[in-house]
């Protein structure tokens, strides 16, 4: 089924889709694109934004890392500082990029320390828009799935809620192509939230937990757990009314935060399991982070469905074809 290559060019045909209704109303989407917004790919090649390009940063440098093992924090860290201070200096970086990604990237590339260059305070979706790779690259025990998807969230953001969004999305597309029930993901990811409540990594985080305010690594991240199974319950919820029409972010949030993004693309998943470019529309006629939502909904669709769920001219037409090639043939 192709399921690498269908979550990697899934994300990007979401973000593509989502990228024209980042910044606009429900009713200016609806008078612009029609009730159920963006249908196709504009342009050739189809642009994406900055969260397709970190996307593609994370898994090359997780490629380079797989085909040089043992895989370890010190392989994979420098390998990701060297590619996100590299789309820091793209001059294709002009796709409105998250503050918090640029001073974090900005930090890293004066060299400091990443536990001092990253924005402590920050839980943007940008801790998680990028993290699918980690999901899809095979061989990692649960463990180092989670740590690294951890720590790709930490260097540019030390929020614990980043962190395990993070993880969480990881684990989301990873079951999925696996071929677990979309109907079983809430449940799974509300366990997992459970499970690994108190569990700070610190060999992939080292001091990140020593923020102002937490007296112990298992209170700092326990903070993001709870944080991601309170959005899991609006989930839920959102789920079993079943409403498609509606704007998502109205029920599980807008998405500029982590857990936030990771439900409302979930719930345009979810929403239409079976129909991958349906909950891509859905993710990008939202009022909120519409590019990010729909890029997560993307991600989780191809990933459930394969590659060949998608329209088959879109992936001649969408911006960074070759390196969406290059990672999902390499996992497939």
């Amino acid at each position: 089924m192709r399921r690498a290559s269908g979550a990697m060019f899934g994300l990007a045909y979401g973000d593509a889709l989502g990228a024209p209704t980042e910044f606009l109303t429900m009713k200016q989407i609806r008078r612009r694109f029609g009730e159920h917004g963006p249908s196709r790919l504009d342009g050739d090649p189809a642009l994406v934004t900055d969260d397709t390009q970190m996307a593609i940063a994370v898994g090359l440098a997780l490629l380079d890392a797989l085909a040089n093992p043992p895989f370890t924090p010190d392989l994979i860290t420098p390998m990701w500082r060297r590619r996100f201070v590299d789309w820091l200096n793209s001059p294709d970086n002009n796709r409105a990029p998250g503050n918090t990604c640029l001073n974090a990237c900005r930090n890293l590339a004066a060299g400091k320390p990443w536990v001092k260059a990253t924005v402590a305070g920050s839980k943007g979706c940008g801790a998680n828009m990028r993290v699918a790779p980690v999901g899809l690259a095979p061989g990692l025990s649960d463990e180092t799935r989670a740590g690294a998807s951890q720590l790709q969230a930490a260097l540019t953001h030390g929020h614990p809620t980043g962190l395990a969004a993070s993880e969480l999305t990881a684990f989301a597309v990873r079951w999925l192509a696996d071929g677990m029930a979309p109907s079983d993901l809430p449940a799974a990811l509300r366990g997992r939230c459970r499970d690994q409540r108190s569990v700070y990594r610190e060999r992939w985080l080292g001091t990140l937990w020593q923020q102002p305010g937490v007296d112990t690594p298992e209170a700092f991240i326990a903070r993001g757990w709870d944080e991601c199974l309170d959005v899991l319950d609006r989930l839920d919820e959102a789920v079993a009314r079943g409403d498609r029409g509606s704007d998502p972010c109205e029920a599980t949030g807008a998405g500029w935060v982590a857990e936030e993004a990771l439900a409302t693309g979930l719930l345009c998943f979810l929403l239409f399991p079976d129909e991958p470019v349906g909950a891509i529309r859905r993710g990008a006629a939202s009022s909120g982070d519409s590019d990010s939502i729909a890029c997560l909904a993307g991600a989780f669709a191809g990933a459930h469905l394969g590659m060949g769920a998608w329209p088959l001219e879109w992936s001649a037409r969408i911006e960074y074809a070759d390196e969406l090639a290059t990672l999902g043939e390499a996992w497939d």
